[in-house]
């Protein structure tokens, strides 16, 4: 899950999709194939910007990226029936002498928009940059793509159970609230915001595209949807690159619940740089004290909604900006999270308060309906992949089996969301049993997509490489963290399509 979220469908023939793994060959040359309206359409490029506020748009037209939306089937097992449409934007390679092909990009979610990445992809990449078609797409039902919104009124079906047994069944009923609201607004639409369904979506923007086999580049969940796609469509894939690295084998409704220690070892790391500039922030001069003021903070706000300008935060969603602000290690980042820490502590303390810009951001998209729409995708995204029926007692022993040894991270990570009380998918999870040539990235300290999940797939595509940033806790190296080695080892990968030897380390500072 990466931080810059269906019910049930009979669907015929289920076991004959045109698109499902090695039914391919002929997937947009045969006359008879239903799906060749879909692989053959024109592609017909607009400017992006849809007007003079549309910031997205306007920076990818001084970019001089184009955009498009392509149309695909809802349903892949009916694909004479319902259509929806895919927003893709392109950035054109400069250097049409050494052209590789397009590149699709995934900034991970679930639920990320991605049609805005092609220029910042191209910053990062330099000269790599040129022999690409830099290609965003934003995944069915999110961003510019025929869009969904469950009406909800916070922005996310991830928060923390709370401190006691009391919070936790606000939980069990904030998230059965969620899933119904979802239910009575988009019933005939849920079933089919999966990721098996936006990787067939990728390949009718690689038919549509021209290209025979497409480059891609996921940072965190666009891992594991790169990971889906190579098993649907075997042989498709050219350069692959997977930052944040999702074990696809642990994919779950409890996506967080690997990450329980590292994130109680990256609050600490924080705690211990926050006490280091006590004089600029006041949290405490020692990492206990640091840590004493977190806890304070937390039970104000179980005792009472903290008030934050605008904002009521309770300790279901206080714990949330903690976490937001633990997924890097750079001291921006740091500061990000130093500074709202001591506007929430004025807020315990009950004083009036105005968030920063970086609070507001966070507290905008997960307390308020304005995150609704990419709260509902996520959410619909992970529940129609792998949503099941645990009941509810399992959250609960999960959480108090771990409250002693983290008591910040195992009510946040172990927590229920809206995908217990989603219906079965449709399909069964994927599994990805084949062996791809890939470059994976993952720090040690990864907050989100933890190392060891980048370990397994390393162990299973034994043709693949990792690059190890030891010791950094952060989600997302490559470009974002500024680490040359990183940067650079991707993009001799990026420009030549060898994999390097062997896996290699890059220190993190």
């Amino acid at each position: 899950m990466r931080i810059t979220s269906c019910l049930r469908v009979a669907v015929a023939a289920a076991a004959t999709l045109a698109v499902g793994a090695g039914a391919l060959p002929a997937a947009a040359s045969s006359p008879a194939d239903p799906l060749t309206r879909y692989y053959d359409q024109d592609v017909r490029w607009h400017d992006c910007a849809l007007g003079p506020d549309d910031t997205t748009g306007r920076e990818l037209d001084a970019a001089g990226a184009r955009c498009a939306d392509l149309t695909v089937p809802l349903d892949y097992s009916d694909p004479g029936g319902r259509t929806i449409t895919v927003a893709i934007s392109r950035l054109r390679a400069t250097d049409s002498a050494h052209r590789v092909g397009a590149m699709l990009l995934n900034n991970g979610g679930p639920g990320g928009p991605s049609l805005e990445m092609p220029p910042g992809m191209a910053r990062f990449m330099g000269k790599a940059a040129g022999k690409f078609d830099l290609i965003g797409m934003d995944p069915r039902f999110v961003g510019r793509s025929t869009p969904l919104d469950c009406g909800w009124d916070v922005g996310s079906t991830v928060f923390s159970a709370g401190r006691d047994r009391t919070g936790f069944e606000r939980s069990v009923a904030r998230g059965r609230d969620l899933a119904e609201r979802c239910r009575r607004t988009n019933a005939d639409v849920l079933p089919y915001v999966t990721t098996r369904n936006t990787a067939r979506d990728m390949d009718v923007v690689r038919a549509a595209l021209g290209e025979k086999r497409i480059s891609y580049f996921g940072y965190s969940y666009g891992s594991y949807l790169g990971e889906v796609f190579t098993e649907l469509f075997p042989g498709r894939t050219d350069r692959m690159v997977l930052d944040g690295v999702i074990d696809p084998a642990r994919y779950s409704q409890t996506l967080l619940e690997d990450s329980t220690a590292v994130n109680e070892r990256a609050l600490r790391d924080w705690a211990a740089w926050a006490s280091a500039r006590h004089g600029t922030y006041g949290l405490g001069r020692t990492p206990k004290a640091v840590l004493a003021s977190v806890d304070r903070i937390e039970e104000a706000a179980a005792e009472k909604p903290l008030r934050v300008g605008r904002f009521r935060v309770d300790e279901h969603f206080l714990p949330i900006v903690f976490f937001g602000g633990l997924g890097s290690d750079l001291d921006a980042a740091r500061a990000d999270l130093a500074t709202a820490a001591r506007t929430l502590a004025r807020a315990a303390d009950r004083e009036r308060v105005k968030p920063g810009r970086w609070l507001t951001e966070m507290l905008t998209a997960m307390t308020t309906k304005a995150g609704s729409h990419q709260g509902s995708a996520q959410a619909a995204i992970l529940c129609g992949d792998v949503a099941e029926r645990r009941g509810t007692e399992s959250y609960w022993r999960a959480i108090q089996a771990d409250r002693g040894r983290a008591p910040f991270a195992s009510p946040l990570t172990h927590n229920i969301t809206a995908c217990e009380f989603w219906d079965r998918p449709v399909e069964a999870p994927t599994v990805v049993d084949n062996d791809v040539p890939a470059l994976l990235v993952n720090a040690t300290g990864d907050t989100r997509t933890t190392y060891s999940g980048a370990q397994q797939v390393r162990e299973r595509w034994t043709r693949s490489r990792l690059v190890t940033v030891p010791g950094a806790n952060q989600h997302g190296v490559y470009g974002d963290y500024g680490n040359a080695c990183v940067d650079g080892r991707v993009n001799a990968y990026l420009a030549t399509g060898k994999l390097p030897a062997r896996d290699l380390t890059c220190d993190a500072k």
